[in-house]
């Protein structure tokens, strides 16, 4: 993947910023991309303008519209529903976490991505709704053609960074075929981080595929004057060792939103 090590930003006919891309991922060790999106100036910032239209798995940032769809479909009644435990999960697939392995709250489980919760409600939802709602949405290629239920980390479906995007700001500006009173469920669930001058709302996601370890964050900065979109993408070799390949996607992020004032 190509990297771009700055750009020029032109906002409002003034120079807003020359962004150091490069930085990042260096410190991380890491090939990736991040995209992004300043909402009040219409402007798409992009590390690598190929890469942000690169469709891959979604992993686990798909439990952003799962939960959407979830609550839609009334499969679940709000996001404290409680979901038993299966009593058995895959740990070669979606790795050994004992911590989540109990009945769990839908919120819960969308917080700390606890994978067999969703798969359970996808088994209810079932793919005709789910290919009527992302076709409606916008979402992804609706390759639905895994035949496990589990098509967001395995299989054919894929989804680009700006169409992570595209689809988020749909999600702020509340124009998707949900009721308004899910759309703020989710908004709620998905806060991450508060301060005083800003709020994160956002999905972190990994999947490992076809010998890849494939990472996603996404979401958006919402502050008093403007809201910034972001979809980070990096992928590795699973033979190479980062053990910081989870944090990086958070890390990456950050460096190039407070380059741009949007974090402090």
């Amino acid at each position: 993947m190509r990297i771009t090590i700055a750009v020029l930003i032109l906002l409002s006919k003034a120079v807003y910023a020359q962004i150091d891309f490069v930085t990042p991922f260096k410190d991380c060790q890491i090939n990736g991309s991040t995209s992004i999106y300043d909402y009040q100036h219409k402007t798409w910032i992009l590390s690598d303008s190929f890469d942000a239209q690169l469709a891959t798995l979604p992993a686990s940032t798909f439990k952003i519209i799962n939960l959407l769809i979830a609550l839609e479909t009334g499969v679940i009644k709000d996001e404290n529903a409680i979901v038993k435990w299966v009593g058995k999960t895959d740990t070669t697939l979606y790795g050994y976490r004992p911590d989540i392995y109990k009945d769990m709250s839908v919120k819960e489980a969308f917080e700390v991505s606890a994978g067999w919760v969703f798969i359970e409600l996808a088994k209810k939802i079932g793919k005709k709704r789910y290919k009527h709602y992302l076709s409606l949405c916008n979402y992804g290629n609706v390759n639905l053609s895994q035949k496990d239920a589990d098509f967001w980390n395995f299989g054919n479906f894929a989804i680009s960074p700006i169409n992570q995007i595209e689809f988020m700001i749909k999600v702020y500006e509340e124009k998707l075929p949900f009721s308004k009173r899910n759309l703020e469920i989710l908004k709620k669930v998905m806060i991450t981080e508060q301060s005083n001058n800003y709020s994160i709302r956002s999905k972190t996601g990994w999947t490992r595929v076809s010998g890849k370890d494939i990472g996603w964050w996404v979401g958006y900065v919402e502050r008093k004057d403007n809201v910034y979109f972001f979809a980070t993408l990096i992928i590795k070799q699973r033979s190479t060792i980062n053990k910081n390949f989870g944090q990086c996607r958070k890390d990456i992020t950050k460096n190039i939103l407070k380059q741009l004032k949007a974090l402090d």
